[in-house]
């Protein structure tokens, strides 16, 4: 590299010739979400634009993506060591899961009021949320919250305990869910699972959604194409250092 370049190269242009990307060698292989994603209209929270939501709590994933916000939701109940971890590694607004399953009440507030300190964009609550303590997090915190909806008869009740945001995830039935919340809700902004494929995702913002939940590869998926690759690699260097002979030719000839 010449004094005075940069790292940084112009590697191609959007699909929709729109724009330029700019990444480097070591960015090569971030996580990067569907292109088609571009197409929903997106949700603005405190001034910035996102249509793209990564559904992760993995730190590497969550620093090496392209993603416009993360939704850091997990299984477990909710922790603030966590939160705090996942927002400093974080390059995007963070939206935090506080509760719904085990976690609930008191703890709940606690874990919302906690995520904000941190600096988190908002909060997440799970299905079996209740609806009044929904209302003791909206009356507590200065953030949106993201509702998990997995059925029209949610709707109602969790619009009026103080959800900003719904988020629906009904497998097959999510664009025709989006579909019924856009016509009941049409100032609502929605977020929705968008599946794998591009056509799964368009369907849903085809339905109303302003914004996708995308579920990333597995470490072990992303590792296995990578190891792949240096087993094809190793072997032809191999043959490139010797004789252009496969290792089974080589200990024949000279073993």
């Amino acid at each position: 590299m010449k004094d005075g370049e940069s790292m940084a190269t112009v590697t191609r242009k959007s699909s929709d010739g729109t724009h330029k990307s700019i990444s480097t060698e070591l960015k090569a292989d971030n996580v990067m979400v569907p292109e088609i994603i571009e197409k929903a209209p997106g949700i603005r929270v405190f001034g910035k634009r996102l249509r793209s939501f990564l559904f992760s709590t993995d730190i590497a994933t969550i620093c090496y993506t392209n993603a416009d916000a993360i939704l850091a939701v997990y299984p477990y109940t909710p922790h603030p060591a966590i939160i705090s971890a996942i927002v400093k590694v974080a390059n995007q607004p963070v939206f935090a899961g506080v509760g719904g399953g085990k976690t609930n009440g008191r703890r709940s507030i606690y874990l919302a009021l906690t995520s904000e300190a941190e600096g988190a964009s908002g909060v997440v609550v799970n299905v079996p949320m209740s609806n009044e303590n929904i209302t003791q997090i909206a009356s507590t915190i200065d953030s949106p919250i993201i509702g998990t909806v997995v059925s029209e008869y949610q709707l109602y009740d969790r619009h009026k305990a103080g959800v900003d945001i719904f988020n629906i995830s009904a497998g097959k039935k999510t664009p025709y869910l989006v579909e019924r919340i856009r016509k009941q809700f049409p100032d609502i902004p929605i977020i929705a699972t968008g599946g794998k494929s591009d056509q799964s995702i368009l369907d849903v913002i085809d339905a109303g959604a302003d914004a996708i939940n995308w579920t990333p590869p597995t470490t072990v998926e992303l590792f296995r194409g990578i190891m792949d690759n240096y087993r094809t690699e190793a072997e032809a260097s191999f043959r490139e250092d010797h004789e252009g002979l496969t290792l089974t030719e080589y200990e024949k000839k000279y073993q």
